[in-house]
């Protein structure tokens, strides 16, 4: 018996990792890539719809189930979808670039805060300690040890109306007579409900340290994206950020955007897998701050967490399936404080997490911190406030009124659902340019490296870049009929070859295809025709918006001009435009350092309207009206429209000689 059951066991080798696994056999493959921590991208959530987990069968035998996604070609090399892919023997496996998150490039996010900024806020962290001195008991005052405490703090700091988690008082007996009576108490305040004074918010007590621990006070902001999850170690004491760090969210293993996750979250423990997922992100990135600056776990006194709706709902293990399912409902838009060691994070029993409350099901905490980050909620200018991505985020308002909505752009911007797309990693081509005199491309990669894929921003340089050479029309289709080799019909129609595979690192032609095309104009649509959605709703136009803000890891890598060339982006003059970076991040930490913010983020949230927009026809009309370069309606964009007649006519002159 005990031999038939060893016979099961086989063991996976993963190159160029140079890591070993043993699973049993009949295994999927990529699952068993993820439990052994190798960096593989699966988009789709292994239901092989997109190819980006393709791997390498060296050695062994797997049972696999084709899909159009592997050529004959590549089949015949070895080459397999590990999603489709089940151990049947012992495996060396090689996982080639393009199916690899690289993580060293998750450092060239841009930090930008220039512009906008919250303003006339208080530095007083939500989380403070106090050192008291208390008077032993005697015979004539032997109130309690819990009573003798608050009435310390009462004394020495005027602070009434305190509530006490339970753990202090299981430990404060003892903690009290080790440090003879002199200890430091840790407080924690929420939101205020309403516009209500200052006087009824309530602290809670939830630790007692001996000593005077004053100057070791410390909190951790984490922005939880559906692509990388990033973290700050901040000093309550001096309020700066000492540490940070940055890592591609686990979950990108079972699927690339919210829906595929929302997805896989149905299966069996899938939704156990996706929060134990991130939970090692948090866990990783919390080892990684500490030690940078020798900090102890123990001094670590709140975590502040912002994320959209459905990462939020996945890291506290709340079932997210009816976010996507009509009338599009989250769990909660408020989840109170939550003890962050019962969701597995390693910290101390008493710390609590604080996850930024949402509006809606696609419209989450990210957006509300980004929001009072901006100073957004403070200015009378009608702003619009966007962030783009695979589920595009926009809010258009100011100080008095504010009304959002989400918009389904799809994965493209992310590098999903385009041939050769990949997220945004060394080796992708971001810069693009075409020489107009013989229709050659001059590309840039992320990095320098050799390319590899195309990612999201390089994608909108791409098109903006073809559509001023005429080599596609405002069709998004090619122009066959130009006298350049780059124009070709290839497996998926025509195609344009941005590299040719010597001079890259994948050894095939890199292409974009109209179908890509279409896929990005789809995305972009999306985003441009929620804009005018939200505006019509409130009776004002595009032009005018006084400033638009830009946020998010992509929007910091934003061509402005490529953008309102293809029709993302409204067309306004450029310096309307600002960039935050991250917002989500940004406004995690100034919560932290400040009740007054934490009182702003929950009115921002409670003064924003939710427009839904997957089932409005005011939307879907907008949005088949954007599916043109850059849009049907011309006078949509006038510079463009100037822009291109003026191209066309150089190119006139150019033909006879003028």
């Amino acid at each position: 018996m005990a031999k038939d059951l060893a016979a099961k066991q086989r063991k996976v080798h993963f190159e160029p990792d140079n890591v070993d696994i043993v699973v049993e056999e009949g295994a999927n493959l990529r699952e068993t890539a993820i439990q052994a921590g190798v960096p593989i991208i699966a988009s789709c959530g292994g239901i092989g719809s997109c190819g980006t987990c393709k791997v390498s069968i060296k050695n062994g035998e797997v049972v696999t189930t084709r899909t159009a996604r592997v050529s004959d070609e590549e089949f015949e090399q070895g080459v397999r979808q590990a999603c489709q892919s089940r151990v049947v023997t012992d495996l060396t496996v090689y996982l080639p670039p393009e199916s690899r998150l690289e993580t060293s490039i998750l450092s060239r996010e841009k930090k930008v805060t220039a512009g906008v900024a919250v303003t006339g806020w208080r530095f007083k962290p939500p989380l403070t300690k106090f050192f008291v001195e208390l008077p032993p008991p005697t015979l004539e005052d032997n109130i309690s040890d819990l009573s003798r405490l608050l009435r310390g703090l009462k004394q020495q700091y005027h602070l009434r109306n305190m509530t006490v988690d339970f753990g202090v008082v299981e430990k404060l007996s003892q903690i009290l007579r080790d440090s003879d009576w002199k200890v430091t108490v840790m407080t924690l305040v929420t939101a205020l409900e309403s516009q209500a004074a200052e006087s009824k918010r309530r602290p809670m007590v939830i630790n007692v340290q001996p000593g005077d621990t004053r100057e070791k006070h410390y909190s951790l902001a984490f922005d939880i994206g559906t692509t990388a999850v990033r973290g700050q170690l901040l000093d309550l004491t001096r309020g700066r950020v000492i540490a940070e760090s940055i890592e591609y969210n686990r979950q990108i293993s079972y699927g690339a955007d919210v829906i595929t996750r929302i997805a896989y979250a149905q299966k069996q423990d899938g939704l156990k897998k996706l929060q134990q997922a991130v939970v090692a992100n948090i866990n990783s990135i919390i080892s990684q701050l500490l030690s940078q600056r020798h900090v102890e776990i123990e001094n670590i006194g709140h975590l502040m967490v912002a994320g959209n709706t459905t990462m939020i709902q996945i890291l506290l293990g709340l079932d997210p399936k009816y976010i996507r399912l009509s009338p599009y409902t989250p769990a909660a838009t408020y989840i109170p404080p939550v003890k962050a060691s019962s969701l597995g994070i390693t910290v101390a029993e008493y710390v609590y997490l604080f996850a930024f409350p949402s509006v809606a099901s696609y419209v989450g905490g990210d957006i509300v911190s980004g929001v009072v980050a901006s100073g957004m909620h403070q200015i009378k200018k009608l702003t619009c406030y966007i962030d783009i991505g695979t589920n595009g985020q926009i809010v258009v308002g100011n100080s008095d009124w504010m009304v959002t909505a989400a918009c389904s752009a799809g994965p493209a911007f992310e590098g999903g659902g385009v041939k050769h797309g990949m997220v945004a990693t060394n080796g992708a081509i971001e810069e693009f340019s075409i020489n107009p005199s013989n229709l050659e491309p001059v590309v840039g990669t992320i990095g320098g490296e050799k390319a590899k894929g195309v990612c999201g921003s390089g994608l909108i340089n791409i098109i903006a870049a073809l559509l001023e050479a005429g080599i596609i029309g405002q069709n998004g289709k090619f122009n066959t009929g130009l006298a350049t080799k780059r124009i070709r019909e290839g497996q998926d129609g025509y195609e344009y070859v941005l590299i040719r595979a010597a001079e890259t690192q994948i050894n095939k032609d890199i292409v974009i295809t109209e179908v890509d095309i279409d896929n990005l104009v789809r995305a972009k649509a999306a985003i441009y025709a929620g804009c005018q959605t939200l505006v019509k709703s409130v009776g004002v136009t595009l032009q005018d918006f006084e400033q638009v803000i830009i946020a998010g890891a992509f929007g910091s890598h934003l061509d402005i001009s490529k953008a309102i060339t293809i029709g993302l982006l409204p067309d306004l003059p450029p310096d309307r435009f600002i960039f935050i970076g991250n917002g989500s991040l940004w406004g995690a930490r100034l919560t932290s350092f400040s009740v007054d913010i934490l009182d702003d983020v929950r009115r921002v949230a409670r003064i924003m309207t939710n427009l839904e927009l997957s089932e409005n026809a005011t939307f879907m009309n907008n949005y088949i009206a954007a599916l043109f370069l850059p849009h049907t309606n011309a006078d949509e964009f006038p510079s463009v429209a100037g822009k291109l007649a003026s191209l066309m006519a150089d190119k006139s002159k150019r033909r006879i000689g003028v």
